[in-house]
């Protein structure tokens, strides 16, 4: 196993997640995907199997402590290093704060903050020893700023990308690059084209956010010489008014 290496990518859903998979897998990482329910990982994983590469899908609750432990352990043990792992859960729902249920807020902090530092911390675990490893928190605009009627979400995406931090602060000097990438607009996805078409029709101006694109970034994020890394770096559309 010393000449392979893995990317854990969780919440690889079918827009951003499953791109970064698909381009490191092109790099030759074996991609190690996963959501809730392991039976939608399946187009992923064979999509990056016919482009040449190798993946393996696994049904795991990124909230659930035991779950993250044993994720890891089995990909360390039985399929190859992690060198990268990227923690790509949305969580993004919008509720005015009267309706917000202690439920609900519980929910989005579990799903978009908490599951980043178990697996952060497991991830960091296994790096530790190696010296090496990248670790990557997919931001949002709600990481910087907290909207009317994102109560929650801004929550958790602060919460996050103060986790980012100062887990970038303690194991930047022991060789792991922890990064906190900000997409800061749409998506180019299912739910934009359905739900927010006028939006959706910028793309043809390249006026949205491409997966394909964002996963250049996670790339190049991850090559980048430890003389010259980044934390924070932020991608949107020329078109995003900021």
């Amino acid at each position: 196993m010393s000449d392979k290496k893995a990317i854990l990518v969780i919440g690889a859903g079918d827009a951003t997640g499953g791109a970064i998979a698909r381009r490191f897998a092109r790099e030759g990482y074996i991609a190690c995907v996963t959501r809730r329910q392991a039976d939608k990982l399946q187009p992923l994983v064979d999509q990056i199997k016919a482009e040449g590469g190798q993946a393996h899908g696994f049904g795991s609750d990124a909230r659930k402590e035991e779950e993250m432990v044993a994720l890891v352990e089995q990909i360390e043990r039985e399929i190859a290093p992690i060198e990268v792992a990227v923690f790509n859960i949305g969580a993004n729902v919008r509720f005015g704060i009267t309706e917000t249920t202690a439920r609900v807020y519980h929910k989005v902090w579990e799903m978009a903050c908490f599951g980043g530092f178990l697996m952060g911390r497991e991830v960091a675990k296994a790096m530790l020893p190696r010296g090496r490893g990248t670790i990557i928190f997919t931001g949002a605009t709600a990481s910087l700023r907290g909207r009317d009627g994102y109560a929650a979400f801004a929550g958790a995406k602060h919460a996050l990308r103060a986790l980012a931090q100062s887990m970038a602060r303690e194991l930047w000097p022991k060789g792991i690059h922890v990064a906190h990438p900000v997409i800061d607009g749409a998506i180019d996805t299912e739910f934009i084209r359905t739900t927010f078409p006028e939006r959706y029709s910028l793309k043809e101006r390249d006026g949205i956010l491409q997966p394909d694109s964002i996963a250049d970034a996670y790339w190049q994020i991850h090559m980048q010489p430890r003389n010259a890394w980044t934390h924070e770096t932020e991608l949107r559309p020329w078109l995003e008014s900021w």
